[in-house]
């Protein structure tokens, strides 16, 4: 049988609801695809310049952030995106990628997170002006995105933790692609992105994952490994 190594990019914590979770889709999701899998647990700190994560199938920027290094999160992701290793990103995995996407590729160096960077100018993450911390909401597929074909619908409701979200002035370049929106809430706010012109790259401020903890395969994590077995 086929197996895949799958690096999962954070702290290990099992008080994490969604540390308890991966484990499960990505096995829910090896079953589905006949193949096995084996999750590599990347603490930040161990990332450095994130060289050796090119040898993964697939890495998964997980939840629970800060993390101890966030420019290890930000290489790991950047690996990914360079690299066109499939990536999928969740909730603090969505908010880096968002921050990755703006240093490496818009040239916003100064782009921070205001979690941890609270006095920054240019914060690309800020606060929800409502907290999603334990909070399931409907949110809205745009109906050309791979999320959308991933989930076989455009209305879906997800489970969030989190209490940050990317910044509308963030969002105006998300119009100019390649990085575009895949997913928002009714009152438009963004709750996901996917990029172009790369094997697969889904990155959410919802956490699907959380789904297989009441045995239901989350649909974005399956076409994340469907594209690790195409990308092998």
């Amino acid at each position: 049988m086929h197996l895949l190594q799958i690096g999962l990019i954070g702290d290990r914590n099992d008080d994490v609801v969604a540390h308890r979770a991966i484990p499960l889709a990505l096995g829910m999701a090896a079953d589905a695809c006949g193949v096995a899998i084996e999750p590599v647990w990347v603490p930040t700190d161990e990332v450095g310049t994130g060289a050796a994560l090119a040898e993964f199938d697939g890495l998964w920027c997980v939840p629970a952030s800060p993390y101890r290094s966030m420019d290890g999160a930000l290489s790991a992701i950047r690996v990914a995106r360079e690299r066109h290793i499939p990536f999928l990103g969740t909730c603090g995995g969505f908010q880096h990628a968002m921050i990755e996407y703006a240093r490496n590729v818009l040239g916003w160096a100064d782009a921070e997170h205001a979690e941890t960077a609270p006095q920054a100018t240019r914060q690309v993450v800020v606060p929800l002006l409502c907290s999603l911390v334990e909070v399931t909401d409907a949110v809205q597929l745009m109906a050309d995105s791979r999320l959308a074909q991933a989930y076989g619908t455009t209305a879906i409701a997800e489970g969030y933790h989190c209490n940050y979200g990317l910044s509308p002035d963030f969002r105006q370049v998300l119009d100019n692609g390649p990085l575009r929106i895949n997913a928002m809430d009714d009152a438009g706010d963004v709750r996901g992105v996917e990029l172009d012109d790369h094997p697969f790259f889904i990155a959410t401020l919802f956490q699907h994952e959380r789904g297989a903890l009441q045995g239901r395969l989350p649909p974005a994590v399956h076409a994340f490994v469907q594209a690790a077995i195409a990308a092998g």
